[in-house]
């Protein structure tokens, strides 16, 4: 699997010390533990763009997925954007992403818009493209998309990296780390997954099932008191 190259940043003995740590606090919390799935990957262009501009702030399992399932099932044939395009304009955005939001809706626009300049068609060429540096830096152009939402679309197209979200933050925050900038905590935990001989994805998840169930025991134990 391709992966996403993380450049060395002002101080990557840092990195790598901080790595360590993270390594080391994943296997005595034993965070690797039962193989866990990771983010999809998509041969669906719309599926993808939907995905990536649906994820921020909604619960995945209950709102999110649904939906992304709901799209492979009734569009079958998006997936990519010279198909994509066409489906939008009859059906309208807020039909296809089972969402009215003004915000989110106009983000899928603005990302169908982008591609379609881009003449990016299909997912493997979004995959190539998604490890230019240029192209990444092109994109966090469209309002609303940032670097985890870059990174989080990688990943649904197949590119093994981290994308830095409130789980991984926390994960940081309990090893010990105190720089919580997002290129910094990227560049971290892809060394850690290195480190660990495990897959960034992976690692990712793992990460993010780890913090999930540690959520929801502490809210459990709250609410028993």
């Amino acid at each position: 699997m391709e992966r996403i190259e993380v450049a060395e940043n002002r101080n990557s003995s840092d990195a790598l010390h901080a790595a360590r740590r993270v390594a080391d606090h994943a296997v005595r919390t034993g965070v690797l533990g039962p193989r866990v799935s990771c983010r999809p990957v998509y041969q669906h262009m719309g599926a993808v763009l939907a995905d990536s501009v649906l994820q921020a702030g909604l619960n995945y399992a209950k709102v999110v997925k649904p939906r992304i399932a709901t799209i492979l099932r009734t569009f079958p044939n998006a997936t990519t954007m010279s198909n994509l395009v066409p489906v939008i304009e009859q059906e309208g955005s807020p039909k296809f992403l089972q969402w009215e939001h003004r915000e989110k809706v106009s983000r899928f626009d603005n990302l169908v818009g982008f591609m379609a300049e881009a003449e990016i068609d299909s997912t493997s060429e979004l995959s190539r493209a998604l490890r230019d540096k240029s192209f990444r830096m092109d994109i966090r152009r469209v309002r609303g998309v940032g670097p985890k939402t870059v990174d989080y679309m990688a990943c649904l197209v197949g590119v093994d990296c981290i994308a830095v979200d409130r789980h991984i933050r926390g994960f940081a925050e309990l090893a010990g780390l105190e720089d919580d900038s997002y290129d910094y905590l990227r560049e971290v935990f892809s060394f850690a997954a290195d480190l660990l001989s495990v897959s960034r994805r992976e690692f990712d998840a793992s990460i993010w099932r780890y913090q999930s169930e540690q959520t929801a025991r502490q809210l459990s134990l709250e609410f028993m008191q």
